[in-house]
């Protein structure tokens, strides 16, 4: 029987460069349970080497972890991609390290930290992955979907690393499986200044680099298990709705 499930699926660790330090599997775990979420997506940029840690630390919760990734594309967009699968998440990141040049400047972005289950840095990744690939949009919808994955143009809305902020529009060949806005948007006022978006599913999450972000958005889904095919299938029966806190 289907029941509401509380998602934020827009979440940062330590790994990403503007992730907070304190952005580590127990902490982001039990504030994701304070702020009374059913299921959170980890989703650093170009990465996703935290995944597993708080995925095993969620688990004792009772927490259901999405495993995700934000890929920055060549056009400077952000993209929200999720597996149920952590092997194609793997092949993912492979795919994106094989296309990410560059070096991290700490002075400049600050620590990339790799976290255990216990919330202690094991390693640090040297990667820019602050940077662009060299992927282009296309090809990230296409792999996301070929890897049977799920995937959301990330906050549409923003003047900054949005397809909208970069492009202007959304092309017709993008086929992705939703619009996030962000927490300080709205879905009637972003589809009454972009009306040609309607034909996507809009949804909302905190894009949370920091704790206490954790669960300012999130979107309800009606579904019985949780997975990426009842998700699917609630965004295209309508099957959900935004809520702010």
């Amino acid at each position: 029987m289907a029941s509401e499930k509380r998602c934020d699926l827009h979440i940062h660790t330590a790994l990403s460069p503007c992730g907070d330090k304190e952005m580590v599997p127990g902490r982001i775990v039990e504030q994701a349970k304070n702020r009374r979420l059913d299921v959170i997506g980890i989703t650093d940029h170009n990465t996703a080497e935290n995944v597993l840690s708080v995925r095993k630390v969620a688990e004792k919760e009772g927490l259901k972890v999405l495993s995700g990734i934000e890929i920055t594309s060549s056009e400077e967009v952000h993209i929200l991609a999720f597996f149920d699968d952590y092997a194609a998440l793997k092949n993912m990141q492979d795919i994106i390290y094989d296309n990410l040049d560059g070096e991290n400047d700490e002075s400049a972005f600050g620590e990339q930290s790799i976290v255990d289950e216990s919330d202690n840095i094991v390693g640090y990744n040297k990667k820019l992955l602050i940077g662009a690939t060299k992927l282009k949009m296309e090809y990230i919808v296409s792999i996301v979907h070929s890897l049977k994955g799920l995937v959301f143009a990330s906050h549409v809305d923003r003047g900054s690393f949005s397809i909208i902020s970069q492009l202007g529009f959304i092309p017709e060949n993008l086929s992705f499986d939703g619009l996030e806005i962000s927490h300080k948007s709205s879905e009637r006022d972003f589809l009454t200044n972009f009306p040609k978006c309607n034909r996507f599913p809009i949804v909302s999450f905190s894009d949370a680099h920091f704790r206490e972000d954790i669960g300012k958005a999130a979107t309800i889904f009606y579904i019985n298990n949780i997975n990426l095919n009842e998700i699917k299938e609630a965004l295209k029966d309508g099957r959900y709705f935004i809520t702010y806190t």
